[in-house]
């Protein structure tokens, strides 16, 4: 009996021994291998997460850019985040909004600031936590770069100037003798809202007939071209040629001629929009410009999925424009 007993203690110490030593199940590694084999996939499964950050929605311009973008998302089978300010004065929230995309660790943020210049220290810090960026529609000011040491950030957009300058000839076109004109500009900080009025300019200044007697900012916004309207037209009442840096100051613009039966006054725009679409048709407005804003959309977010892999990409890509007006809208 006592020899039982001493070979059961026997056996219960040699099991307790081993357990000590550590000796695993002979399976062990084919369950760990599992596991991470289970972390591999989930890692892989990961997408990478791209940042669209535009001034605002309230324009139908960014709505545009935006169904670019999400088409980029679905082809190129990232995440996409999308956020903007409130304005497109809002130049504060969108640097706020670029502060949490870096706590975020976003991979890439695809930005068309509000301002050339305001945006650039918050983009280097981005770009110093490892994000790609990607500029697109407003160019950011290449000297505020230069100081803040900001570079090889990849610009997408259309030819401002150029853009501006075909308008204005539209805007011009089948008429002749002297004429008085008005530039409504954007925001005068962005380098695109410059582009624009240098080449209206341009246009204007090639006929000799035409005088330039205001040039005024509204700040993109069409209810700020309304009241701008009202105290241009009431200084320069022989005014019969108004170009708007974007179409929601040319419907601002077109509400103040149509309260007040100004058939005489021609107006041309620049991003075309359907409403300013509705008043070319109906003869309140001569032309606009189709800067393609989905394509500045899919391409921005397409150039940030290339940077991410370690591609190459063009440091500048401008795309096409068109010159819309009543016969083009016909077709």
């Amino acid at each position: 009996m006592k020899r039982f007993i001493t070979f059961q203690c026997l056996i219960v110490f040699l099991i307790l021994f081993i357990s000590a030593c550590g000796v695993k199940p002979a399976n062990d590694s084919l369950v760990k291998g599992q596991d991470q084999g289970q972390k591999s996939t989930r890692s892989e499964q990961k997408k990478m997460v791209v940042a669209l950050v535009m001034k605002t929605l309230t324009n139908p311009f960014f709505v545009e850019m935006e169904k670019g973008a999400r088409k980029a998302e679905t082809e190129l089978g990232i995440q996409l985040q999308v956020r903007t300010g409130a304005k497109e004065t809002s130049i504060e929230q969108q640097i706020q909004i670029v502060e949490e995309l870096i706590l975020q660790k976003v991979d890439a943020i695809v930005i068309a600031p509000g301002s050339s210049t305001e945006l650039v220290k918050v983009l280097k810090k981005a770009q110093d936590a490892g994000i790609k960026i990607v500029n697109i529609d407003n160019r950011l000011d290449k000297d505020e770069c230069l100081k803040e040491g900001l570079k090889d950030i990849p610009f997408i957009s259309v030819k401002n100037d150029e853009g501006a300058y075909l308008s204005v000839k539209e805007l011009c076109k089948l008429q002749k003798g002297e004429r008085e004109a008005i530039i409504l500009e954007g925001i005068r900080e962005a380098g695109n809202a410059k582009l624009r009025k240098e080449g209206a300019e341009k246009a204007f200044i090639e006929d000799p007939e035409i005088r330039i007697v205001a040039s005024e900012t509204a700040n993109w916004k069409i209810d700020e071209a309304y009241e701008v309207s009202k105290v241009l037209f009431q200084k320069f009442p022989r005014t019969s040629l108004v170009f708007c840096a974007n179409d929601m100051m040319a419907l601002g613009v077109v509400q103040y001629l149509k309260e007040n039966n100004r058939k005489d006054v021609r107006v041309a725009g620049f991003d075309n929009l359907e409403d300013a679409q509705k008043e070319i048709n109906n003869g309140w407005m001569q032309a606009t410009i189709d800067q393609q804003a989905d394509a500045q959309g899919y391409k921005g977010v397409e150039a940030a999925v290339q940077l991410v892999k370690g591609i190459k990409v063009e440091s500048e890509l401008y795309v096409p424009m068109k010159v819309i007006n009543k016969d083009t809208l016909s077709k």
